[in-house]
């Protein structure tokens, strides 16, 4: 209260007792792959297919990252966080077969692979395949003798930077700095310590390291083809899946990618099952992101079925299959190709959610930008699929190329649909940011009312846009905060326990016309 010691007139500011709770976006995209350039292992985030190719580079034959992302803008995506993995602009090249890698691979070649560069004092050598060179400049600003900035350039682009010392001991030694933060380079002393000393400023090009052993600190090689760890990652080290870990704003995530591993033979299919499952691993960890699954190109229905039951067998709620692969337009041939659907599927799920929301299964719905499949499907062989859960991907004559399922992989009849678990994300999250207000309030009866009265609010919304099936409010949800869910014991905890409870729409999945003949006039039906 405030003290009142002259008098006066005084106008006080209420707050309110209402703090609205908005939703969330439910849109945003992952997208874990390869690339001929941009950074290594950090999530960045693109908006259109512009920034995307200023970033990462444009389409490059035989992967599937730039070609998912450009399907997801053309869908209706409108943000999406890019994680590339590996694949320098010479390994992707190479593995292209076409004849620039000759010429790209050739200044690498000149010197032996893995040899370690001088610089100075210390010596530098790379960790990954591809152009890279090290670059010695001046600091920014003004600062010891010792200081001296080191950047690292992939193609001539600067992919990597830091500010270090050549004083040995401190934080910013460059030594230590490169091994915490570097994933392309490895810096060692080659004096003793007393005579370490900053280096002339210099470009130095360096040797693509020689296949087997050469590994950044974290564990994991960057290379033309990464392996089933490099996409796990480490959320320590802010790799692959783990460096998902720290943007919230995700709500899909897809690795296009490892088909095209699995297609060179890099990897088998024991492998891109280990990495699906940690991806759906990563999902479930997170509790507010769906896995979107390709499955393994050149499979007819039976043989996807078998994939889908046998091999990989996965059962989760919080991801989703789709069949078969699409054949979209290549603007980098000119020709026709067969991609996985995973991009173009999330951006019909971030379409989807925009134009109807999130409680709205995201199926019926046109794939813009492909041609055709790499398999039609019959009704029949859809009635196999759709029960084990493969969202089935079908042409209709005058209707185009459609999304004609949208269930999850959980054998759980709760969970069965993907629109009810990415409703109950949204609402979820949601209700979890829109009530942080609550943490440190007197945890007593008013703040009790105040919480139900906020989530209700929230919920009648919800209900009017046609989310939650009821004729009333009441019958669609119900918020229960009081004594019987906050007894004396759990409030001298310091915990206060809302309980929500709503009922979603569930999408009309089978539509069954029941027709009958009847007598005219006698309003009797005919035998």
């Amino acid at each position: 209260m405030p003290s009142y010691l002259s008098p006066g007139v005084y106008v006080e500011e209420v707050a309110s007792g209402s703090r609205p709770i908005e939703g969330v976006g439910t849109s945003v995209a992952a997208f874990v792959g390869l690339a001929p350039a941009g950074p290594l292992n950090e999530p960045t985030l693109v908006t259109n297919w512009t920034q995307y190719v200023a970033a990462f580079g444009d389409f490059t034959e035989g992967y599937y990252l730039a070609h998912s992302v450009y399907g997801f803008f053309n869908n209706g995506g409108s943000a999406a966080y890019v994680v590339r993995v590996g694949g320098s602009p010479e390994g992707l090249a190479q593995d292209s077969g076409t004849s620039a890698a000759v010429g790209a691979a050739a200044t690498p070649a000149a010197l032996p692979p893995g040899e370690p560069q001088q610089l100075g004092t210390f010596t530098v050598a790379a960790l990954a395949p591809g152009d890279l060179s090290v670059e010695v400049a001046d600091p920014e600003g003004e600062g010891p003798a010792e200081r001296f900035r080191l950047v690292v350039k992939d193609g001539g682009k600067p992919v990597e930077s830091f500010d270090v010392t050549a004083k040995k001991g401190g934080r910013t030694y460059v030594v230590t700095q490169v091994k915490e933060r570097s994933r392309l380079i490895s810096v060692a002393e080659a004096a003793p310590a007393g005579q370490l000393a900053r280096p002339e400023n210099q470009t130095v090009a360096l040797a693509a390291p020689a296949p087997g052993p050469a590994a950044p600190a974290g564990g994991t090689r960057t290379t033309g083809h990464p392996g089933p760890a490099q996409y796990l990652g480490d959320s320590a080290d802010r790799t692959g899946f783990g460096g998902l870990e720290a943007v919230d704003e995700v709500s899909m995530v897809a690795v296009p990618d490892l088909m095209a591993a699995y297609q060179r033979g890099t990897i088998d299919l024991e492998a891109v099952k280990a990495v699906q499952l940690g991806l759906i691993a990563h999902c479930e960890l997170m509790g507010d992101r769906v896995a979107v699954i390709d499955p393994p190109p050149g499979m007819n229905a039976r043989q996807i079925r078998v994939w889908r039951q046998e091999t990989a067998g996965y059962d989760s709620k919080y991801a989703a299959l789709y069949y078969p692969w699409i054949k979209t337009f290549d603007p980098s041939s000119g020709q026709t190709r067969l991609v996985p659907p995973s991009g173009h599927v999330s951006g019909i799920w971030a379409r989807n959610d925009s134009e109807r929301g999130v409680h709205k299964a995201p199926a019926n719905e046109v794939v813009r930008g492909a041609v055709d499949l790499e398999i039609q499907i019959t009704r029949g062989e859809q009635d196999l699929l759709n029960p084990v859960g493969v969202n089935c991907i079908r042409a209709f004559p005058g209707r185009g190329i459609r999304v004609w399922g949208a269930r999850t992989l959980s054998s759980d009849p709760a969970w069965r649909y993907l629109n009810i678990r990415r409703y109950f994300n949204y609402l979820e999250e949601s209700i979890l940011i829109g009530t942080q207000w609550v943490v440190f309030e007197p945890n007593d009866h008013n703040l009790w009312a105040r919480i139900r009265r906020n989530v209700s609010a929230f919920l009648v919304t919800e209900w009017r846009s046609g989310a939650l099936f009821g004729q009333r409010p009441e019958d669609a949800f119900y918020v229960k905060c009081d004594e019987e869910t906050n007894p004396a014991e759990s409030v001298d905890l310091g915990r206060v326990v809302c309980e929500i409870g709503v009922a979603p729409v569930k999408p009309a999945e089978f539509v069954i016309f029941r027709l009958a003949q009847f007598s005219s006039g006698s309003g009797e039906l005919e035998e």
